[in-house]
């Protein structure tokens, strides 16, 4: 059987983690995964690379259905979730309940881990310009294009991180304190989609229809998100 070539945000780090061996041992596909921020995603697709599947948020799989990128009526809904706030193992959890304990909590940490591509450090980067905060908190930030930021926190390189919350729930070594207060908050939504130029197309199919299925609904809700069981 051919392997399957997988684009994927980093927000579905965890869920693949655990999906893709249950699939791996139940179809015998193998599968190769590739993850960065749908942003940087985006201009690899571009740049003219491909795969098989992509598991993106926001409105990339829209946009590159637009471009033909990916194939007519293949997009479906994944998975929404929202954007958290994690520290250190067995260090205090803040009060984040407020928008108002949620500034608190922000001004008091030395160090605060956040992307600079990912659409949650892109979000929170504007955000805390919007609550009056952003020169203080620029002033501590410890920042990197992509990745799991709540790793910084786990090796003691930043306070507090601040990202979506299937990405802090995978890194361990941390605790996860809870989401922004609903005030402030920014939902994505994961849709997946299968490329145009698809080596296997009925293979990405197949694992498309397992991401779908109730069993995976339950992992894709522990690891963070919230299931879309495919409408969309």
């Amino acid at each position: 059987m051919g392997e399957i070539r997988l684009f994927v945000s980093n927000s579905m780090r965890g869920v693949m983690d655990e999906l893709v061996p249950k699939f791996r041992k139940s179809a015998g596909h193998e599968i190769s995964i590739s993850y960065d921020p749908a942003k940087v995603m985006m201009e690899r697709i571009r740049k003219g690379e491909s795969a098989d599947l992509a598991i993106l948020g926001g409105s990339a799989i829209e946009d590159l259905g637009k471009t033909g990128k990916i194939a007519a009526g293949s997009r479906r809904a994944i998975s929404s979730c929202g954007v958290g706030v994690a520290v250190g193992a067995g260090a205090r959890k803040p009060d984040i309940g407020t928008v108002d304990a949620f500034k608190r909590a922000l001004l008091a940490v030395k160090s605060i881990a956040y992307t600079e591509q990912g659409a949650s450090g892109m979000y929170f980067a504007k955000l805390i310009d919007d609550l009056g905060i952003g020169d203080a908190v620029r002033a501590k930030a410890v920042r990197r294009p992509g990745g799991l930021v709540g790793e910084l926190v786990a090796a003691g390189d930043a306070e507090l991180a601040v990202q979506q919350i299937p990405e802090l729930m995978a890194v361990p070594g941390i605790q996860f304190v809870g989401p922004f207060p609903k005030e402030v908050q920014m939902i994505t939504r994961s849709w997946a989609g299968i490329f145009a130029d698809a080596r296997e197309p009925a293979a990405a199919k197949s694992f498309l229809e397992f991401l779908l299925t109730p069993d995976s609904a339950r992992v894709i809700k522990a690891k963070g998100h919230e299931p879309a069981q495919g409408q969309g």
